[in-house]
């Protein structure tokens, strides 16, 4: 059994225009979890009574919980009462490189980190299913944590019986996403909160329509097709207005070669892609339109990360 394992978790971006609280995919920014068994004996322990310490590094450390709230310790102890059994005293590192409340899944990481640890620390008795079934329990949804548990871009559905079915979705390496990220948080509460209860047809129709298109255009890198299928008339008409310079920062990307440009998860992050050759013009564009709003943002040119979560172990 192990004592210590890291768990190397990648940020992700999730809705993509069309693609409201169903397609997401992971970016090659991270958060590094170590946890470190502290007890060898837990039959008498709980969750409120056993040994935690929390350490936290890198960006916005300060701003992280280091007591029993903390979401991936939170993620942590559901994996043993889901199994059953006393939740272990457990040393957490955190290493933070993800911007937190930018709606790039800062949270998602912390859920798989701590899942991913827990099941390690003891001795993996649920499969990488039940991990991700857990997952999306924990978040409420499935577009962020599957990304970040799995990798690539991922496009996630219900059977009839309610079970998730999740479908990998091509992405040509050609199509570069560039991030901005702004030097001001959006709650998720707040952006759900400005939505509507119910479209129209021609809003529903539109949205199926160009979230097909979407994948078309992913997968194919044809240029029209992806400039297209960037709209939504299902959040991002409505969240916009929270997210100051939006539409002049959203001009500026596609003048200087974006195909598109969209809110990353619930925002205020925008995320623009494009090829390699504009990247650089798009992404100073971007940040050079929000400083007209007094808004300092900081720019990544990044990949789609295959590889999800990654795992490493040493013995104690």
């Amino acid at each position: 059994m192990n004592d210590r394992i890291t768990i190397t978790v990648p940020a992700t971006t999730a809705n993509l225009g069309a693609g409201f609280d169903c397609l997401g995919a992971a970016l090659s920014l991270y958060n590094k979890f170590t946890f470190i068994r502290l007890d060898a004996e837990t039959s008498t322990k709980t969750e409120e009574t056993s040994p935690l310490e929390i350490r936290v590094t890198g960006l916005e450390a300060d701003r992280v919980t280091t007591d029993r709230s903390n979401l991936a310790y939170q993620a942590f102890c559901a994996v043993y009462q889901a199994l059953g059994q006393p939740v272990p005293g457990v040393a957490i590192d955190l290493e933070l490189g993800i911007p937190l409340a930018r709606g790039l899944g800062s949270s998602a990481t912390a859920l798989v980190g701590g899942l991913l640890g827990a099941n390690y620390l003891a001795g993996q008795p649920l499969s990488l299913l039940e991990i991700q079934n857990l997952a999306i329990d924990l978040e409420g949804h499935p577009d962020n944590v599957v990304p970040a548990l799995v990798g690539g871009c991922r496009l996630s559905a219900t059977r009839e019986d309610g079970a998730w079915e999740i479908c990998d979705v091509p992405w040509l390496p050609e199509i570069i996403p560039v991030v901005a990220v702004p030097n001001f948080e959006l709650s998720t509460a707040a952006a759900r909160a400005v939505l509507p209860n119910s479209y129209s047809r021609g809003d529903a129709i539109f949205n199926v329509a160009h979230g097909g298109l979407l994948l078309r255009g992913l997968a194919t890198g044809k240029d029209s097709w992806l400039r297209a299928a960037l709209q939504d008339r299902i959040h991002q008409p409505y969240r916009q207005s929270l997210i100051v310079g939006y539409q002049e920062v959203r001009k500026m990307a596609i003048d200087q070669g974006a195909y598109g440009l969209v809110i990353s998860g619930a925002g205020p992050t925008l995320l623009a892609l494009t090829n390699q050759d504009r990247s650089q013009a798009v992404g100073d564009a971007m940040a050079a339109t929000w400083q007209n709003f007094g808004v300092e943002a900081e720019v990544h040119i990044l990949k789609v990360e295959e590889k999800g979560a990654t795992i490493q172990t040493s013995p104690d």
